[in-house]
């Protein structure tokens, strides 16, 4: 399988799991699949979102790689400013820490240490869902630069090191799953170069025996929802499966099936991603005027980045 065809089912396979989780977000686990007992899901719509319709998760996603391939690379103060116009748009969703982030008026390198010097909690999951196009834009830089990549750009609105690592995680999973190695093979020497401040605890989250029930936060919380997308890949076999196992596990679905996409479409590339679901698929861009991005965008979005 080409680079190509993997980057291509990177980005479209994480807008995918974002749609398809959106109508079952902050739901029980199990409601999956009550609605497909047949296990062939479909993008149904529900929960104020239309059927295909992506959200904040692949929106956020879209303006770091415009930002990437715009500026030529990596542009921390443009991505902010996008970020802040896009939050200023009224986007139908987004994160409650992503919001007093963005509107706080602070300049791009202070907010999110401001807010978390006030709140002390500022680990959500926030910078795992966007990081689709930045994990194929820097994946060959190798894999310090993707990593040291990644956590900059979650330090944008995320103030806790967690976040950053676990964007630094993902980053390198994708980059070593480009190309078309073991992402599951490579954790150990991924979670080797986490700072050691963090590592104990993503070394256990990531460990081949947890189980989303050993979570001990709400899958919004950046450990279990990253730890849950590679449970997801570790006990399937195909892109399907992996996101019906991760919607099925209720709770913040959206993210979760859309970092689980992430992974399971670079492992399993373009090909695997059901027509079905990238048909009705849709990328509102709210302080973009009217524009809408199609399955058809993004793949364009994808090769760039993969070429850049």
């Amino acid at each position: 399988m080409r680079t190509i065809d993997r980057a291509v089912g990177a980005v479209m396979g994480s807008a995918v799991g974002d749609a398809l989780g959106a109508p079952f977000e902050f739901g029980l686990p199990g409601v999956y699949r009550e609605r497909f007992p047949n296990g062939v899901g479909e993008m149904c719509g529900g929960g104020g979102w239309d059927p295909g319709e992506a959200t904040d998760d692949t929106q956020m996603a879209v303006l770091v790689g415009q930002s990437l391939l715009e500026r030529g690379g990596l542009d921390l103060p443009d991505i902010f400013e996008r970020f802040r116009s896009w939050a200023a748009a009224e986007p139908k969703d987004i994160g409650l820490q992503t919001e007093d982030v963005l509107t706080s008026g602070d300049p791009w390198n202070l907010a999110s240490a401001l807010h978390f010097q006030v709140n002390g909690r500022a680990a959500g999951n926030g910078s795992l869902m966007r990081a689709s196009t930045s994990a194929v834009y820097f994946a060959a830089a190798g894999r310090e630069a993707t990593m040291a990549a990644a956590r900059r750009i979650a330090a944008l609105t995320h103030g806790d090191g967690a976040a950053w690592e676990g964007t630094a995680i993902l980053h390198e999973l994708v980059r070593v799953a480009l190309l078309g190695e073991d992402p599951l093979s490579a954790l150990p020497g991924t979670l080797a170069a986490v700072t050691p401040a963090h590592r104990d605890r993503w070394t256990a989250v990531l460990a081949p025996d947890w189980h989303p029930d050993d979570a001990t936060e709400f899958n919004g919380a950046v450990w279990p929802c990253l730890a849950s997308a590679v449970w997801a890949l570790r006990t399937t076999d195909s892109f399907e499966a992996a996101l019906s196992s991760a919607i099925d596990l209720g709770g913040d679905t959206d993210t979760v099936a859309a970092v689980t996409g992430l992974l399971a479409g670079t492992v399993h590339g373009a090909a695997a991603i059901p027509t079905r679901w990238t048909a009705p698929l849709h990328v509102p861009l709210p302080g973009q005027g009217s524009k809408v991005l199609r399955a058809h965008d993004l793949r364009a979005l994808a090769a760039a980045l993969a070429d850049a």
